[in-house]
């Protein structure tokens, strides 16, 4: 995977009506962000859209070409309601097409399970022209159309493809960060946090306030593509925070 200066940016679609009804609740976002930071990209966007033709066709074609790559999580089994693949193809102006390798892979894995029934073979479906993704746990593969992944929704099964596209994608510097906590309100830090990320170029401050032990407190990740920089913003940030007399406690509470 190569390492630049350049920023790669990415987007989720999570695709299911189970979500936005509350039924399941997802986990996949958070997983796929840590594994692009790993990769060195940056997760800009998520979306959670209905299993409907147009809603997902309609978030794919804004994104792809917003982003360097678009993930999509869900609606790739073999059920009448897994319709990723179909809004995929459409969206991008192409046919649906069983993938001879993919039909191999799951008449494998299903043969001593039943055999590849018609419904087993819809996971054998892929927009024409698209590559697999290897999928170690049930056999049916993911799917790589261009910039676009295509993932099962069930988070096991996501985290193997991931597993499986590690080191495949151009990244370029992984952000790093370090997280500074203390028992203060945000209104007394606002400042601080502005003038701290102000004289530290290349550095970033993220907070995220809690209330807990009947008492106001905040954590503080600073994020920087680089060492040295992180760590003086770091330092600067736990200085501030002592002249105010609120004692930091680096590694967050």
């Amino acid at each position: 995977m190569a390492e630049s200066q350049r920023i790669y940016t990415a987007a989720l679609i999570v695709i299911g009506d189970e979500i936005l009804s509350g039924r399941t609740h997802d986990k996949n976002i958070a997983q796929v962000a840590s594994w692009l930071g790993v990769q060195g990209i940056r997760l800009r966007e998520v979306r959670v859209v209905a299993d409907e033709m147009d809603s997902i066709g309609e978030a794919v074609n804004r994104l792809r070409v917003k982003y360097d790559y678009l993930f999509t999580t869900g609606g790739i089994g073999p059920t009448h309601d897994d319709i990723t693949v179909d809004a995929i193809a459409a969206a991008l102006g192409v046919g649906v097409e069983v993938h001879p390798d993919a039909r191999a892979i799951l008449e494998g894995y299903y043969e001593t399970r039943g055999g590849l029934t018609e419904a087993r073979l819809r996971m054998a479906r892929v927009p024409a022209g698209s590559e697999l993704i290897p999928n170690r746990y049930t056999g049916a593969p993911g799917i790589r159309a261009g910039n676009i992944f295509i993932m099962a929704g069930v988070p096991q099964i996501t985290a193997g493809m991931l597993d499986a596209l590690t080191g495949t994608l151009e990244g370029g510097a992984v952000m790093l960060s370090e997280t500074v906590g203390c028992w203060i309100q945000e209104s007394e830090v606002a400042d601080l946090l502005r003038e701290t990320e102000r004289t530290h170029e290349g550095c970033q401050i993220g907070s995220y306030p809690f209330w807990r032990e009947g008492k106001s407190g905040a954590n503080f990740v600073i994020r920087s593509t680089e060492a040295d920089r992180l760590a003086a913003c770091s330092r600067a940030l736990v200085a501030g925070l002592e002249a105010l007399e609120r004692p930091a406690v680096t590694g967050g509470i």
